[in-house]
């Protein structure tokens, strides 16, 4: 074959479904699974066929492939050479491969060297990464070694480091600060990878405060081998690929990584559930000893119920927004970060929601023509680190300086709009008062207690809710009358709901939380529990909150008179009549029409059900559609749904 020249590799353009699929069809045709690419370099012949192939994921080089009839005609260097300068064109110096045993040559001629091998897979890189990170190790000598990702850490991974020290020739404290090189010997080693319900940043923070005193929590790299880097593409079977992973994985940390730190000793948790870990443990005995490397397995922490502590429990309390029961299991270093999760979790669930008259949901951009799904989304994700920070600032000045810093972050996200400015200044008070009921002296009992389901408690704590409703409204009076001193220093101009406030009497977002946001703990929370397993509950709990909260947000937009109009077409659609709190819309007002079925005993009630369910369906779609007409955006209702719901999740226990 010719010599291949520059211009003859091509970058094929992944954001174009016929090329994108054209890539796919060549991988499959050479036996290799395609995987999601940055970028993908190939030669094509002159029928515009592909013939040999490279991909660049992150600083990872994927799915490299030649068609069968040339493999022998050399393609492989020059394509790999080209990736090489494009990826330091980009500034990623430092590349990794995991490739074929078989090609090893080849990636070595191109400066790659071996980092870590099995039977049916090499790990090779072209810069100094490993090195350097090894170079970072050796400033912490430690006999023993724990690797855990901790999603997030619990009690049980603290009883691992704590009964690790205690194992006879690891015994011996370690200063657990992140700066300077302690000399204890216990070192603890985060995976890096970010695929986790919670973040790197955060998961190490829960560690190195959860270990103080006991270990040394390092940072990770991406030399601890995981999904996000690791492809499966050239493996014959998907059982292959973890077996490939696990020992690719131990070979690297009997390598190098244990050298480093001088360790002898590598501890486990007994797994007895999953079997892939299981796997893993049982392979790290097998191969870790060969480098000098002994492996001890630790019987994991059982539960109150008789199982184990796991992250995975911890995450199902979460998905079902039970918050006593995860932080029963977490860590006290995680409690914040998990209180933080449920505050994010809250915003997604109002914003996931769709038919929401006026508002951005994953259907319409409701009345806004500045915001739309993916900049609300980007908001949230902005707001993240900031939720637990202010669940424990120490006091209403710290809280108020988190919030600004809130707000510049989720400005810089937007470009400028406000999507959660409101949400916010509500959350951040809810979160810091709810902090400050956990770890009051005895109230944290009652919360922990109240998972425990031998310990049947009403689920609305009545004890907790009252503290937090008060503390809420001590933070807030703070808050206010410092944010107000500053604003009259700073001659700055009233917001939109302070002027609603001001000219019509109505109560703002201010108010509210002053009163200890008294209407959502006597009204909205109720009603919003009352719906549990409600196709609407989130929609009806809107306009539950739309028809009761004067909205500064619609005052502004549309007038105080259109205001009242909506609270009335809200509560009507809800099916509510004055302070009604039946959970069921009424089905024969003008917008809900008769099915002309009764709902009798004996009787098939599923057709009245969903006859009910296309009427609310079709009700509040309507609305929709008026509200976006009109720019009428019900903000303010759009927080205290998120807050309603925030604060459901503290205060369940089922």
């Amino acid at each position: 074959m010719e010599t291949i020249a520059e211009q003859d590799i091509q970058e094929i353009p992944l954001t174009s479904p016929f090329f994108r699929a054209k890539v796919a069809r060549f991988l499959e045709d050479n036996g290799i699974r395609p995987e999601v690419l940055d970028s993908y370099y190939a030669l094509q012949s002159s029928d515009g066929s592909l013939i040999a192939g490279a991909g660049l994921a992150g600083d990872v080089v994927k799915c490299v492939a030649v068609c069968s009839a040339l493999r022998s005609e050399g393609l492989l260097t020059p394509l790999l050479s080209h990736l090489v300068s494009q990826a330091a064109a980009k500034g990623i110096l430092n590349l990794k491969v995991f490739t074929k045993p078989e090609y090893r040559a080849v990636f070595e001629s191109l400066g790659f060297k071996l980092l870590a091998s099995a039977p049916l897979a090499i790990l090779m890189e072209n810069g100094r990464g490993l090195e350097e990170y090894c170079k970072y190790l050796s400033q912490f000598k430690a006999s023993g070694v724990i690797v855990m990702n901790a999603n997030p850490f619990t009690l049980g991974h603290k009883y691992l480091v704590e009964r690790a020290l205690c194992y006879e020739g690891s015994a011996g404290q370690a200063a657990g600060s992140a700066g300077a090189a302690p000399t204890g010997h216990l070192v603890v080693i985060p995976v890096r990878e970010d695929l986790s319900d919670f973040h790197y940043s955060e998961r190490l923070e829960m560690m190195r405060r959860g270990c103080a005193g006991l270990a040394s929590v390092v940072e990770g790299s991406a030399y601890q081998i995981s999904s996000a880097t690791f492809p499966t593409y050239f493996l014959k079977d998907l059982s292959d690929a973890s077996e490939t992973q696990m020992r690719l994985d131990i070979d690297l940390f009997g390598r190098w990584i244990a050298p480093a730190l001088g360790a002898s000793v590598r501890f486990v948790g007994s797994e007895p559930e999953d079997e892939l870990t299981a796997r893993y443990n049982t392979l790290m005995k097998e191969m870790l000893p060969a480098y000098g490397v002994k492996v001890v397995q630790i019987p994991r922490l059982e539960s109150p119920d008789g199982g184990i502590i796991s992250a995975s429990q911890v995450r199902e309390a979460l998905a079902a927004g039970q918050f006593a029961r995860a932080a029963s299991l977490a860590a006290e270093s995680s409690r914040p970060f998990v209180m933080g999760a449920l505050a994010e979790r809250a915003l997604l669930a109002e914003l996931n929601a769709p038919l929401k008259p006026g508002l951005v949901g994953p259907d319409s951009n409701g009345a806004h023509s500045d915001m739309d799904y993916k900049l609300m989304l980007a908001s949230i994700h902005a707001l993240r680190p900031y939720w637990a920070r202010m669940a424990e600032a120490a006091g209403a000045d710290q809280l108020r300086s988190l919030g600004i810093a809130a707000e510049e972050a989720m400005l810089a996200a937007t470009g400028g709009v406000n999507t959660h400015r409101g949400a916010i200044f509500a959350l951040g008070l809810a979160l810091n008062a709810a902090f400050l009921a956990l770890t009051r002296p005895g109230l944290d009992s009652e919360f922990l207690n109240s998972a425990d389901p031998s310990n049947p408690r009403d689920t609305q704590l009545p004890e907790n809710q009252r503290i937090i409703q008060i503390d809420v409204s001590k933070i807030a009076y703070i808050v206010l009358n410092n944010s107000l001193k500053h604003n009259e220093l700073h001659n700055t101009p009233l917001s939109h709901g302070q002027e609603a406030t001001g000219k019509f009497g109505v109560k703002g977002a201010r108010q509210m939380a002053l009163e200890g946001y008294k209407q959502l703990f006597e009204d909205w929370l109720p009603y919003y529990r009352s719906l549990n397993q409600n196709e609407f509950q989130i929609q009806k709990t809107l306009l539950r909150i739309m028809s009761t909260l004067d909205d500064t947000c619609i005052i502004h937009r549309v007038g105080y008179e259109r205001a009242q109009q909506v609270k009335a077409e809200a509560a009507k659609i809800a099916g509510q009549a004055g302070n009604d709190n039946d959970a069921e819309p009424d089905t024969g007002n003008g917008d809900m029409p008769d099915t002309g079925h009764d709902t009798m005993p004996g009787a098939n009630n599923s057709f009245m059900a969903g006859a009910v369910n296309s009427a609310m369906r079709d009700a509040i779609g309507h609305l929709c559609a008026q509200y976006a007409a009109e720019g009428i955006s019900p903000g303010g209702a759009a927080d205290m749904l998120a807050l309603t719901i925030f604060i459901n999740s503290i205060l369940k226990t089922n």
